[in-house]
């Protein structure tokens, strides 16, 4: 008997997650559409419609008038089930038809755990998962996002993957697909002329051949290929594409709020930070551009309140002048300005007394390390007394709640190094009672949440090995023993997840075996502890010839061949290695503004790069 889609509505929670209509979604005329792609976020909707990404791809794309881009996320466990038991296959908010006949199904990478998820989803649409076995009559599956930078994992699950910032090179992506269907349709000729675009990268023309240790031997490609693929960027974001609506949820979502990107990359070069390198150079929008759209976003979609976005809010070079005139409004029409990603040194007194108009609510900063020597080493830049002296400002601005991130098993810690986060801890609460300007009658509540540190590609910490489970387990346990106040409130990371993150991250081609079984199995949503499954994880490595420690636990050799050193993100391998050999001297090296360190990131003539010169 077939089902409607309303009768399965009826029977899950959360219904809205499905049913799409909402303010400001795009519906077109099919018969008036020459491409049509879905954008497909591996996990629930509530996270996915958080997503600032999705929101900016949406409209760029629907404000083409041919082009129509429907919305599709993972839909939990209740939904699935009633979709496989009624041979529903998935399918897109908008039109709700189903996606695998559309042109292009495109998924962003923002986490390796959302893995299996991609392939639950590629099966329930019913699109064979190897692009291998996928004819003419099938989507092009294609992805960007972060985890693309080294995509050789998921490489025979994909048609093509877009590496760098996607606003130019989905639209020529686009319409070269356009272009084809009007002379007649190949997909193979399709995707040796989609390799030719600057930041497309077609897994299936390039070779790697492997040593016998399993280190990669070579990446070679063919049929005329580049040899490296280099990322793209928007290089002006003032003329970049920038909606002037968000789709607003019928339900609560994650981040459920207008948000503003104010400027990319990032000017500090932490050296466990993928994204501090990835997305360099820094480019800044204007603080007139900054206004008309974060104004336009709180009157076309009704929210009260909106978040400035960025890796680093504190470094943009005219906050102050930037919060005075968005301030200038936002009080009037009681609409609540968020302010995160904040650096400690980046938090002055001027700061805080605009800060102390808008809602008041905890402050969060990263120090990441414990110790001075630590903080070096992964070239925070960050003083105790830095710390100690914005902790003091934000309670005499009448904060009373302070959040605090750090990472354990960073290269060269030492236990002395996991004590110190507990003392640092203490050390701000201290800081609260002795301030004669603190809130009257109110006391004070530090929490401390401590990360397992996973080495990502395109970082100075690329080549080194993962702390074992078992190591980072010791170190949890000293962490917590080492608590004095009940003023701290610890939390931790899973050292299981972190170690599956860490093979997934650094992992090559081989490691697709490992992720196909593990669908087979029926993994999916791993991102949620309630559905990780570690052991038989563990389970599979083994049954495929898969060593995990291989990718995670081991140290590379400097003149390793990486499973991703034919793409390139601007900044030079061999900056990174000398930043890693920083790294064990506790070197710091000046950030951007401070001074070039000639990083390569110059290559693409824009941002900082060019303001400097």
């Amino acid at each position: 008997m077939s089902v409607t889609l309303e009768q399965l509505f009826d029977k899950v929670q959360k219904p809205a997650r499905y049913t799409g209509g909402e303010l400001n979604s795009v519906v077109k005329d099919k018969s008036k559409v020459n491409v049509r792609f879905a954008f497909c976020f591996p996990d629930l909707y509530e996270v996915g419609m958080s997503h600032l990404g999705m929101k900016i791809l949406y409209g760029l794309k629907n404000a083409v008038e041919d082009f129509w881009c429907e919305r599709v996320f993972a839909p939990d466990t209740d939904m699935e089930a009633l979709m496989r038991e009624h041979h529903v296959p998935l399918f897109a908010l908008e039109s709700r038809d189903p996606i695998r006949e559309f042109d292009f199904v495109g998924f962003t990478l923002q986490y390796e755990m959302c893995y299996t998820t991609i392939l639950n989803m590629l099966d329930l649409a019913g699109i064979p998962l190897l692009s291998s076995e996928r004819g003419e009559d099938m989507p092009l599956v294609v992805a960007g996002g972060p985890c693309t930078y080294n995509p050789e994992p998921l490489a025979d699950f994909f048609d093509l993957f877009i590496i760098g910032e996607g606003e130019e090179v989905n639209l020529e992506l686009m319409e070269l697909y356009r272009e084809h269907k009007k002379r007649g349709y190949s997909k193979a000729a399709f995707l040796r002329e989609a390799a030719q675009i600057e930041g497309v990268y077609v897994p299936s023309l390039y070779d790697v051949t492997y040593h016998e240790d399993g280190t990669i031997a070579s990446i070679t490609p063919q049929n005329g290929v580049p040899a490296t693929v280099r990322k793209r960027i928007i290089r002006d974001m003032d003329t970049a594409y920038y909606p002037e609506s968000f789709v607003v949820p019928f339900i609560d979502i994650v981040h459920d709020r207008a948000m503003t990107e104010i400027f990319r990359g990032c000017i500090r070069g932490c050296r466990f930070c993928q994204a501090g390198f990835i997305y360099r150079p820094v480019r800044e929008k204007s603080v007139d551009t900054i206004d008309r759209q974060s104004r336009c976003l709180c009157e076309t979609s009704g929210y009260e309140e909106f978040s400035l976005s960025s890796l680093s809010t504190s470094d943009y070079t005219h906050l102050e002048e930037l919060l005075e005139r968005l301030l200038s409004w936002a009080e009037k029409e009681h609409t609540n300005i968020t302010v995160p990603s904040l650096r400690v040194d980046g938090f002055s007194e001027e700061l805080a007394n605009r800060l102390n108009v808008l809602r008041r609510s905890g402050l969060t900063f990263a120090p990441e390390a414990g110790t001075q020597r630590l903080r070096d080493a992964i070239n925070k830049n960050l003083t105790e007394d830095e710390i100690l002296d914005t902790a003091a400002k934000a309670f005499s601005g009448g904060w009373t709640s302070v959040k605090l991130y750090f990472m354990m098993g960073l290269p060269t810690e030492t236990m002395e190094d996991i004590v110190g986060i507990n003392e640092l801890g203490q050390k701000i609460v201290n800081c609260f009672y002795r301030n004669p300007d603190k809130p009257k009658g109110k006391g004070v509540s530090v929490s401390v949440s401590v990360s397992c540190f996973v080495p990502k590609p395109f970082t100075p910490f690329q080549w080194e090995p993962q702390d074992t489970i078992e190591q980072l387990r010791e170190k949890q346990k000293l962490l917590r023993e080492s608590v004095t106040t009940k003023k701290i409130s610890l939390s931790w990371h899973d050292a299981e997840t972190s170690y599956l993150e860490a093979i997934l991250a650094r992992g090559d081609r081989r490691i697709g075996k490992a992720l196909l079984e593990a669908f087979r199995r029926g993994f999916n949503l791993d991102a949620w502890s309630e559905h990780f499954k570690f052991d038989e994880w563990m389970d599979i490595f083994r049954e495929v010839g898969l060593d995990p420690d291989f990718y995670a636990c081991r140290r590379r050799a400097e003149d390793e061949i990486f499973p991703w050193d034919h793409l390139d993100i601007g900044v030079t391998k061999d900056f990174l290695l000398a930043e890693n050999r920083k790294a064990h001297e506790s070197a710091t090296t000046p950030n951007c503004r401070q001074q070039c360190s000639h990083c390569g990131a110059t290559c693409f003539k824009g941002g900082i790069c060019v303001e400097r010169r």
